[in-house]
């Protein structure tokens, strides 16, 4: 057979089986992704520019990085799940030298085919076009010479920088990108968004609220050192009357002037949007949960004194991989007697776990959206008296929370609802005397948003339906604790999904058991991983 006959059957077959594949079909449509940037758009200040890049690569050791996860915000209003690429939105229409009109820019990775052997194709170009609904495509190389004046807009909106992104070889990675933007953007060497957007503050304070912002602004020097050394913060909260903030504020307004850059407004945007989960969304982030909530049934089953926290951990992250969940939200925490007390503990490295709790908080992330759910168990299947004291006191506590979690009502009241719980729970027990020290055993939050992101996008204002929140109490009594040693190493957290409704809350991830009769009875029934024996390595 002739060699170019031959590799031309070869090319036509390895196209045949590349389109053949069987591939995910409930990815979120390109629809979406363009009915949210619609979205934003909206809810710009005229004349705005807003400017979004993918999340950087970031290297593992040596010549190895880390599995790429696309920034979730740029996957929201993308759907591209690859590195070096950059999104520009406008507020209102713009028009080209040759009359065209346009509102939205993208540029992506160029095709390469030598890159594309090591790493998997690209959509380039004609990819995004056709895959993903743009119609404004560039090679990220286009960015640095496209006739785009950003001093035009009145802001210019952006996510500030973390530095976190290396310049690799070639031209049109993330770091060219970005310092592209900087250059065209008039991007200070010392841009600083914490001190811009106190700033701003300064900006709008009036007599009413100047002292109100001059405590914000002491709070965030405290939290932020590097603002200490700032003159005009330090001239605003040092002023002894309303005359001197007046001249400070005129200073703020004319460096605000001179800059039309801005890194609160898309965040706030951003936020606004992503609290409030789509039908589509929905459809993903219910998947994802009801998948976490079969690995801690699994589990349940699974369970005996003698597995390791990494063997528990593995079976939670198989049965993920088996429903075609691509990752974990974020690293699971599996963690056996006072290892359960490090909120959050991720080394997973004790060899057996004997008659402890095993507290395991994990969650799959399918499509984008992921789940956090935890349970704490028995790893004996049976909860000792103390065991179960602590436990209900927690289930309790979660029960308030859930019970708060309704339309309306303020994003600390399932907290409120859950500490007045453990606190009496403790001081019925006396693991405590005093009210005020309930914060030493449960010392974080009940809740946060949950979506693209473990701790997703929200604005932490009242409830509103579609918003999916955690509801998460927990108890936490480390080796030494000031309280009887029968309660030392006991560490509970009882963690669901709960998605907010008009007709009142419900438990996404009710499935797994919540009661220690309901625990203990799923943890009596057999396993599949009964009869699973691997050989024994020297």
């Amino acid at each position: 057979m002739p060699k170019y006959i031959s590799c031309l059957l070869c090319t036509m077959f390895l196209a045949i089986a590349g389109n053949s594949q069987d591939l995910p079909t409930d990815y979120l449509p390109a629809d979406f992704h363009k009915e949210r940037r619609e979205a934003v758009r909206a809810k710009l200040p005229p004349n705005t520019a807003v400017v979004l890049f993918a999340n950087a690569e970031r290297n593992r050791a040596n010549d190895v990085d880390y599995v790429y996860h696309q920034d979730p915000n740029f996957y929201y209003l993308t759907g591209y799940k690859e590195p070096n690429a950059v999104l520009v939105l406008f507020s209102e229409a713009q028009t080209d030298a040759d009359g065209n009109t346009f509102d939205e820019l993208f540029y992506v990775q160029e095709r390469n085919a030598r890159a594309e052997q090591w790493t998997g194709k690209r959509l380039g170009v004609e990819g995004a076009k056709e895959k993903l609904g743009f119609d404004m495509v560039f090679n990220g190389s286009d960015f640095e010479n496209f006739p785009l004046d950003f001093k035009a807009f009145d802001h210019v909106s952006f996510v500030d920088f973390h530095n976190d992104y290396r310049d690799k070889s070639g031209s049109a990675d993330l770091f060219d990108l970005i310092k592209t933007f900087k250059v065209k953007a008039n991007y200070p060497a010392d841009y600083n968004p914490v001190r811009n957007e106190l700033y701003k503050r300064i900006a709008a304070v009036t007599p009413e609220n100047s002292k109100e912002v001059a405590e914000t602004i002491e709070r965030y020097m405290e939290r932020y050192p590097e603002l200490q050394e700032d003159d005009i913060l330090n001239d605003f909260i040092g002023a002894n009357n309303e005359g001197i903030r007046d001249e400070v504020k005129n200073k703020v307004m004319v460096i605000q002037r001179s800059t039309n850059l801005d890194s609160s407004i898309l965040p706030k945007v951003m936020a606004e949007l992503r609290q409030d989960k789509t039908p589509e969304e929905m459809k993903l982030l219910k998947r994802a949960i009801e998948i976490s909530a079969v690995g801690q049934i699994e589990v349940m089953k699974a369970m005996h004194p003698n597995m390791s926290e990494t063997e528990i951990q593995g079976v939670h992250e198989y049965v993920y991989k088996r429903y075609g969940a691509e990752y974990e939200g974020y690293p699971s925490i599996v963690g056996g007697g006072h290892n359960g007390c490090i909120l959050h503990y991720i080394e997973n490295n004790k060899t057996k776990v004997g008659d402890d709790l095993v507290l395991m908080d994990l969650g799959a992330e399918y499509h984008g959206y992921t789940a956090d759910v935890t349970r704490t168990i028995p790893a004996n299947g049976k909860f000792s008296p103390e065991q179960k004291a602590i436990y209900d006191i927690v289930y309790n506590a979660q029960e308030a929370g859930i019970a708060a979690s309704v339309v309306g009502a303020s994003f600390r009241e399932p907290h409120k609802a859950a500490l007045d719980v453990v606190t009496k729970g403790l001081l019925d027990l006396g693991i405590i005397k005093d009210a005020k020290d309930a914060r030493i055993y449960f010392p974080h939050g009940t809740s946060h948003y949950l979506g693209l992101d473990v701790h997703d996008a929200g604005t932490y204002q009242a409830f509103r339906p579609n918003q999916v929140i955690t509801v998460e109490p927990g108890i936490y009594i480390p080796e030494n604790s000031d309280c009887d040693e029968k309660w030392w190493g006991i560490a509970v957290r009882i963690e669901d999904d709960i998605l907010i409704t008009e007709n009142g809350p419900i438990n996404l991830s009710g499935m797994a058991p919540r009661t220690t009769e309901a625990i203990e009875e799923v943890m009596k029934q057999p396993s599949p991983l009964d009869s699973f024996k691997l050989p024994k390595l020297d």
